[in-house]
């Protein structure tokens, strides 16, 4: 057997050359610059330096932020050969700095930001697959393919030379990469270790992780990490670039410095969520109970499919803790796929969910970005699109808020599906990832109403809501390419067609606050219903229906563009950005 598995991988090594290199013949083919406003969909971004206040980490930990940084690059690396191949061969073709630049941002030849259109000629569609699967791969075949593993998340899937289909692991295809992304998480440990031996311990775990494609005891050390001031997130993460199969992760990296006094201020929401779970609009079977925070160490349930992992010594004292925790970061690093396109302000991990059920999840927040994204496209959309009194009450710590709690509820609602179809994940496939970010949207403003009527939240209820609905406008401004704009489309088109926003002769918008709080808590009943059934066909009614954006939303977009508020923000970064250079 063992023999049979190196000849298969042996196979689909050489398939894999030889198919490289036809692609890079096609491809400095197809590189032909087709004119494409570049230059005008460029300009919709902002280009900032990503920055925090660095003066008070001590030399152990500049010099572990520097090891972090280079370790974080090579992920970016292997996320170009997911989303599109050898990158070299299509920047060289490039016209000028600007075509190239606009490559770079999208990490391939498609605008993310305008539903994955082509801006170079002979490229086509981009594949629903990415670079996971055989570009001739159907969905006939795959269905017909009899391989119990087939949607491991940490494989690629090629052709042998008989044309059948195999899997490689991650650590096999991007071996060279993920040997360099190792060596240089080594050095980040051993720079940290005199100072904070669990990071350390870490790091340590997530090397063996990513030479063995096998995440869980290094995913269950991270979620130990509560105190510490440095953070890293790396490795195949979220799979919203597999649209074929919604089972493959892409590489991406955030390199993190923890807000001690603003999560200070978040820990007191972990113990309240039980009682949030409980009291979601839906009958008891899709709000099953939540583990909370326990200072004893889990012993799994058999029935839940995790077993016991070890972890080592270093990190042990805190890596099997259920629930969840909050946390606020500022982020120094972006890299690969929360670097393409539109920038993630948020993060709650890990996503496996059987991880999720026994060890809990971290729920990050990335404040100095929150930030940057409010003042540069929220505030300035809620003057333009929003009536003068209401576009007042838009406001940093509601946007903060709104945020955090989609993450929150990301952990909330079922994981398995109610009649026995599995989980939540597998019963609906490429449609899970947006409506899982639309439930979470729904959910977190539901939970802040819960928490405003009873005083364990400060702030006004008005606040929440409107600033909700400019942050809306700018999610859908992300495109029906992404699963967060998607979201956002079916929440503004369920609004507008309850009456719950209203668009005046002016062309700016009200919020009925008293009516979208119904609205909002209708559509979360639904939305959880259609996961606890595991209902892929509703899911795609829903997504035909109300993902969509109508004229007159397009118009008020061009509007918004037409302004200059940007889409979205470009980062300068890295050691010289921060000042860490020798």
């Amino acid at each position: 057997m063992k023999n049979t598995i190196l000849v298969l991988c042996a196979l689909a090594t050489a398939t894999a050359a030889i198919a490289q290199k036809d692609k890079q013949k096609s491809e400095k083919n197809a590189t032909i610059w087709k004119g494409y406003p570049v230059a005008r969909q460029l300009a919709t971004y902002k280009t900032l330096p990503l920055k925090t206040d660095i003066s008070s980490l001590s030399e152990a930990e500049k010099e572990t932020l520097r090891h972090l940084i280079r370790a974080a690059k090579t992920a970016d690396d292997i996320f170009w050969i997911q989303a599109w191949g050898d990158k070299n061969v299509l920047l060289s073709d490039a016209k000028n700095d600007t075509v190239r630049r606009f490559m770079e941002l999208n990490y391939g030849p498609w605008d993310r930001l305008n539903d994955n259109g082509p801006f170079v000629k002979g490229v086509g569609d981009k594949p629903k697959g990415a670079n996971f699967y055989p570009k001739d791969i159907t969905r006939e075949e795959w269905n017909n393919w009899d391989h119990l593993d087939k949607n491991n998340p940490y494989t690629i899937v090629q052709r042998d030379v008989r044309g059948n289909l195999v899997m490689v692991p991650y650590h096999q295809a991007y071996e060279e990469k993920i040997r360099e992304m190792v060596k240089h998480l080594s050095l980040a440990a051993n720079a940290i270790r005199p100072e904070d031996e669990q990071f350390a311990g870490f790091l340590e775990e997530r090397c063996n992780a990513l030479s063995q494609s096998d995440y869980n005891k290094s995913d269950i050390a991270w979620l130990g990490l509560l105190k510490n001031r440095l953070d890293i997130i790396i490795g195949p993460i979220e799979n919203y670039e597999d649209e074929f199969q919604g089972a493959r992760t892409a590489f991406e990296s955030y390199v993190l410095i923890r807000d001690m006094a603003w999560t200070g201020k978040l820990e007191r929401y972990v113990s309240l969520l039980p009682s949030l779970q409980q009291s979601l609009p839906v009958a008891t079977a899709y709000k099953p109970a939540l583990a909370m925070n326990s200072t004893q160490p889990v012993v799994p349930d058999g029935n839940a499919g995790v077993q016991a992992i070890e972890v080592s010594p270093a990190v042990s004292a805190q890596a099997a803790r259920p629930g969840s925790s909050l946390a606020v970061f500022d982020v120094v690093y972006y890299a690969g796929h929360n670097n393409a396109g539109s920038k993630t302000i948020a993060v709650n991990l890990p996503n496996d969910e059987t991880l999720q059920q026994e060890y809990g999840t971290r729920r990050s927040q990335l404040k100095n970005v929150m930030q940057a994204k409010f003042d540069n496209m929220v505030k300035p959309i809620a003057n333009l699109m929003l009536s003068e009194a209401q576009a007042a009450k838009v406001n940093f710590d509601a946007f903060f808020n709104n945020v955090m709690f989609h993450e929150v509820a990301h952990g909330l609602g079922v994981k398995n599906t109610v009649n026995g179809k599995g989980t939540v994940r597998e019963a609906l496939g490429a449609g899970f990832s947006p409506i899982e970010e639309c439930k979470a949207d729904v959910l977190g403003l539901y939970m802040i109403t819960r928490l405003l009527e009873s005083g364990d939240l400060e702030g006004n209820v008005e606040d929440f809501y409107i600033t909700f609905v400019a942050g809306t406008f700018r999610s859908v401004r992300f495109g029906a390419a992404s699963a967060h704009g998607k979201a956002n489309m079916i929440i503004f088109n369920t609004l507008v067609s309850k009456g719950a926003i209203i668009r005046q002769k002016d062309g700016k918008y009200t919020v009925k606050v008293q009516d979208m709080k119904k609205v909002i808590s209708s559509l979360a009943a639904e939305l959880l219903t259609l996961q606890g059934d595991g209902n892929m066909q509703g899911v795609a009614n829903m997504l035909d229906t109300r993902a969509v954006i109508s004229d007159t939303l397009k118009a008020d977009l061009s509007a918004i563009e037409k302004a200059g508020i940007p889409v979205d923000l470009i980062f300068e970064q890295g050691a010289d950005v921060l000042g860490l250079d020798k």
